[in-house]
């Protein structure tokens, strides 16, 4: 299993019909600060970050990531996407070795419903595909969160299994690799 860190980083943007995908700038921080600390946002990943704990701890210039992309419409950023490795710690795996590619997104409220996460995540999940082909996806959401099983599903994502984590149901699932047709 090939890490993340192994592929060129950063990408080349990534462009969509409406969106960039790219790496995080020092213009984006104030936008990070709001996602973070967002009670919305917050709802189904443990609640919001303390603002002014998270400004201390946000530097005023972006590190290097490999696997965050910012997702920015007209140039400002609306939210973020993230191709990781699971922690073989934490449940849900699809094997013995666990470290499989995980899926992870978050955009601000005011960007919630018109399509934005759909369109970032796919995305990503092409430049994944060609970076690392052969690899699924994983995803993991709180049960609870409708919208995003419903993105889930949207994205080619199938339930493997559930369990519990951060003391609520998660819903763990998978996206095959996709296949070059021929």
């Amino acid at each position: 299993m090939a890490e993340l860190g192994a592929v060129a980083w950063p990408p080349a943007p990534i462009r969509t019909e409406r969106l960039v995908l790219r790496e995080p700038e020092a213009r984006d921080r104030a936008a990070l600060i709001e996602l973070f600390t967002s009670p919305e946002v917050g709802t189904y990943i443990g609640g919001p970050r303390q603002r002014e704990e998270f400004e201390r701890a946000l530097p005023a210039e972006p590190r290097r990531r490999p696997g965050l992309f910012t997702a920015a419409l007209d140039g400002a950023m609306i939210g973020i996407v993230t191709l990781d490795r699971r922690d073989a710690e934490r449940p849900g795996h699809l094997g013995p070795d666990a470290g499989e590619a995980e899926l992870g997104y978050m955009f601000l409220p005011q960007a919630w419903g018109r399509g934005y996460a759909a369109e970032a995540c796919a995305a990503a999940l092409g430049w994944f595909a060609g970076a690392l082909p052969g690899e699924p996806v994983v995803l993991c959401a709180q049960a609870a969160n409708d919208r995003s099983l419903r993105l889930a599903a949207k994205l080619g994502f199938t339930e493997v299994e559930r369990f519990e984590e951060y003391g609520a149901e998660q819903w763990f699932g998978v996206r095959p690799p996709v296949t070059p047709s021929g």
